[in-house]
């Protein structure tokens, strides 16, 4: 009981010491320790990390052992290796830098303001890809978020029109002209149709998906956006956010996927600050974690 109370004592002291600035430098680096987890769970860089661990680790144990030709060979190693990694992973240093500057870092700090019209988007893409899935229409749909998708746009036709079911299964009919591009949907508009995509970089994914849900996946990778695809040869429907595809989804399961990825991003948005997003967007991906298959 005694050691206890020494422990809350000792922590209330230490409380006590904090100022604001040093709770502001705790918050920041912990926020980055996060993205720089979450970016390294979403690249190849896994086994990697692992690896530099084992070598950091080897390295102290030379250090503390005094093995001396041991230890200079794990330097050299090091400073080789990390320059390695800085050529070997060029691509997705490039995209997280991209981020950054197409406005996701401002974004993140900055309130913004609530887009109307989101939520009728949503229900008319599900009604849409509902019937295109009993009838096996491929469809490929692209939410814009934080990032700007500029690029893509500028290689479609622009539309700008209200996101209506019945257009939507127009654009993705296979005799229409611009059925084989991307749909992309901003703040509840249909931007452009017919829009090009690069492909995903991952070599880990499955041999039966195809290039439209590669690509689909590539753009989540490059950007936060939310893209929802519809399998000509299957007609099932797709989620895909951040690098992860959510397959077999029923029309219920999907829209109940959008509104958590978008309506309740930008209420949050609406009302409050970067940090409490960003603990909003936290907390909504762990009770997303279940949601990759419906049985249905």
């Amino acid at each position: 009981m005694q050691v206890l109370q020494s422990s809350i004592e000792s922590f209330f002291r230490v409380f006590r010491m904090l100022s604001i600035s040093s709770i502001l430098d705790i918050l920041i680096i912990a926020f980055f320790i996060y993205e720089g987890i979450r970016f390294i769970r979403m690249t190849r860089l896994s086994q990697i990390a692992i690896g530099l661990l084992v070598l950091i680790l080897a390295l102290w144990v030379s250090d503390v052992t005094g093995l001396l030709v041991v230890n200079f060979i794990l330097r050299r190693a090091m400073e080789l290796g990390l320059l390695a990694l800085v050529v070997l992973f060029q691509p997705e240093l490039r995209r997280a830098l991209e981020k950054v500057g197409s406005g996701r870092l401002t974004s993140f700090l900055i309130r913004e303001k609530d887009h109307t019209g989101m939520e009728q988007a949503i229900t008319q893409t599900v009604l849409a890809c509902a019937d295109m899935s009993r009838s096996r229409t491929g469809a490929l749909i692209i939410f814009e978020r934080d990032n700007k998708l500029t690029d893509p746009i500028n290689t479609g036709t622009i539309i700008d029109s209200t996101t209506t079911s019945e257009l939507l299964k127009n654009l993705f009919f296979n005799k229409a002209p611009l059925h084989d591009g991307a749909v992309i949907i901003r703040d509840g508009r249909i931007a452009a149709a017919g829009c090009m995509l690069p492909l995903s970089g991952n070599t880990n994914l499955s041999r039966d998906l195809g290039m439209r849900h590669r690509a689909g996946i590539g753009m989540s990778e490059r950007s936060d956006a939310v893209v929802v695809i519809v399998s000509e040869e299957t007609g099932a429907i797709s989620v895909a956010v951040e690098g992860m595809l959510k397959r077999h989804l029923s029309p219920e399961t999907c829209q109940r996927l959008l509104r958590n990825e978008l309506l309740s991003t930008q209420e949050t948005e609406a009302k409050t600050g970067g940090p409490v997003r960003f603990f909003a967007r936290w907390k909504k991906g762990k009770d997303n974690v279940n949601v990759e298959e419906d049985p249905r």
